[in-house]
């Protein structure tokens, strides 16, 4: 049995202006959350919920992943454009070309996202939130595919991509400049949380996930107690105790 992705988490000096600020880029509702954060719920069961926690690092680190929205038309990139910027983003220049059809953004956390232009085939059928798209090796892909259960979506080069079967965002990793990841500064602020199956074992899950290549960092105590780990590529993540999936849980089993 393979674990369940609860959310991806993003630590932020501010999480409630945070929550706010792309719950009107994504039209999604604010909920009640434990560990002192604020969750934002998607409006379908195939989306990936989103909790906004505080940072334990005044100055941000460098985030190793970004989100991906799609468009249905230019005229709907510009309204997404024109929506985020309202709500606090800001336009940035990571180099892109002038031909290139994405619009990158950072939101008020210095946090970016790419808005794709219409007729990108990769993320067709994947709804607003399409991806979220990391730096990382081809291996990590392979772990978190056993990890969570889900099928490589792609498998080529450097790059790797998985998707839950039941639909929703994409997960992928590419390794940036194609001789290896590019080096931390700081500490990340994205991470996931995880749990076993509602009936199943914290610590057999944990175990499950080392034999796969995972690392133990510690324990994490509050309202519930996680364990911290880190991926093969060393990007922590968190794994709660058994819980009944909650409305934007991407479940890892029907």
């Amino acid at each position: 049995m393979t674990c369940q992705l609860l959310a991806l988490c993003i630590e932020a000096n501010d999480p409630l202006r945070l929550a706010r600020f792309w719950g009107g880029v994504l039209g999604w509702e604010m909920a009640d959350d434990s560990r002192d954060g604020v969750a934002l719920v998607p409006s379908d069961d195939a989306g990936l919920r989103i909790r906004f926690l505080p940072a334990q690092e005044t100055k941000p680190g460098l985030n190793l992943g970004h989100l991906h929205l799609t468009s249905t038309s230019l005229e709907d990139q510009q309204q997404t454009v024109a929506r985020s910027l309202g709500l606090g983003a800001r336009h940035v220049d990571i180099g892109q070309r002038p031909e290139e059809g994405h619009i990158v953004l950072a939101d008020p956390e210095g946090n970016n996202f790419c808005v794709i232009e219409p007729g990108n085939n990769w993320l067709a059928d994947c709804g607003f939130l399409a991806e979220l798209t990391c730096d990382g090796s081809r291996e990590v892909g392979y772990f978190w595919s056993k990890a969570l259960g889900w099928p490589l979506v792609w498998d080529q080069g450097l790059q790797t991509a998985i998707r839950s079967p039941h639909g929703g965002p994409k997960i992928s990793w590419d390794s940036w400049d194609g001789e290896g990841m590019m080096p931390k500064s700081g500490k990340n602020r994205l991470h996931f949380d995880l749990a076993p199956p509602a009936h199943g074992d914290q610590q057999e899950e944990v175990d499950r996930l080392v034999s796969l290549g995972a690392t133990r960092i510690g324990i994490g105590q509050g309202e519930v107690s996680w364990v911290v780990m880190a991926d093969p590529d060393g990007r922590r993540f968190c794994v709660l105790p058994p819980a009944i999936a909650r409305p934007g849980c991407l479940q890892c089993e029907p």
